[in-house]
């Protein structure tokens, strides 16, 4: 029984090993082909933007159970989208 799992440890080892030699040895011949240097090519436009800012809302409820809200932002039309959800979310109409 303990000579069986040791034969079995014996042939698991001996597959990674041979899994992991090939590995290393197909990874070698692909980056000897490749001489050349990597290059990083900046495109201006790329740089330049900016990552939008989300609208920010402040909801608040009365005492008589009543919502109200406040929506800021630097986009229009996400402004207008977010009030419709709201509204939507809350059956407001």
């Amino acid at each position: 029984m303990i000579q069986a799992l040791r034969r079995r440890h014996d042939i698991v080892f001996l597959m990674l090993v041979l899994s992991l030699s090939l590995i290393f040895f197909i990874s070698g011949s692909v980056f000897s082909q490749n001489t050349k240097p990597f290059q990083v090519k900046k495109q201006p436009e790329i740089q330049q933007v900016k990552p939008k800012k989300p609208a920010k809302i402040k909801l608040r409820r009365s005492a008589e159970n009543k919502y109200t809200w406040e929506i800021t932002g630097d986009d229009v039309d996400e402004i207008i989208r977010a009030d419709r959800r709201i509204r939507k979310l809350l059956k407001i109409e």
